[in-house]
């Protein structure tokens, strides 16, 4: 039986701003991205958002972003490599922190938003990234973009690694993610997003908006939590995926 892990992006919201249904989707993932603070999320927040994962058992990574909490971390930045290098040490420090005074740990690592985006076609930009994190944590997982740079660099690193998919995002036929800003980039609608993740672990590929077919390793299944129809999409993903006759449970490396 095909295995396959589903995970999402949370504790982005700040202080007495709401930002995602985080509380459903633990119910309903297998894996949980926590912002570090950076794009997204406050110490507060983070120990929450640790806290109801290991309740329910959910594995929890460090999401770390660009410094822009305003534009939510989707926004390019231009960054000497070493400073990248310390940006991740930092929010993965941070993180490591708080699932240990939660009584958890940190199992994997995910890149968020531009930050992510831009490693996904630069490979010196994603090892640098990579690599301050593995200097924190040599035992990471770092979870990516399947067959973009981002995959290419932790190849290189011999590190260990999964390859990711998007429940709700269109693709380029190079693997990369089609741009926000364009027509049928997000896909909001729950009936279209199950069939069509269910299609692309059969296939053992990412199809892309023009029907190419990217032959990849699909370990997990990214569900975006800050949408309007976030926890219909997760819910009908991991139903298609489970009646499909693929078992959705935690990565395992």
């Amino acid at each position: 039986m095909p295995q396959v892990d589903l995970n999402a992006d949370m504790g982005e919201s700040f202080g007495p701003w709401k930002m995602g249904d985080d509380e459903s989707l633990l119910k309903i993932i297998t894996s949980a991205n926590i912002a570090c603070g950076f794009h997204a999320g406050d110490p507060d927040v983070m120990a929450q958002t640790m806290a109801l994962a290991a309740e329910n058992g959910v594995g929890i990574g460090a999401h770390p972003g660009f410094p822009d909490l305003q534009g939510f971390g989707r926004r390019n930045m231009k960054v000497p490599h070493e400073t990248l290098r310390n940006l991740v040490r930092y929010q993965l420090g941070a993180a490591r922190g708080m699932a240990q005074a939660a009584g958890t740990r940190v199992r994997h690592l995910k890149l968020h938003g531009a930050l992510a985006n831009m490693c996904s076609v630069d490979l010196d930009m994603a090892r640098a990234c990579y690599q301050g994190a593995l200097d924190v944590d040599p035992d990471i997982i770092v979870m990516v973009l399947a067959v973009t740079k981002q995959e290419e660099a932790v190849r290189e690193l011999g590190c260990k690694w999964v390859g990711e998919i998007f429940a709700d995002r269109a693709y380029n036929d190079d693997g990369t993610l089609v741009d926000r800003a364009l027509p049928g980039a997000v896909i909001h609608d729950p009936e279209l997003a199950g069939p069509r993740i269910l299609n692309m672990v059969r296939e053992g590929a990412i199809i892309t908006e023009r029907g190419k077919l990217l032959e990849t390793s699909i370990d997990t299944i990214c569900l975006h939590g800050d949408g309007p129809t976030a926890v219909q999409i997760a819910r009908s993903v991991r139903s298609c995926l489970i009646e499909g006759g693929v078992d959705v449970t935690k990565f395992e490396r």
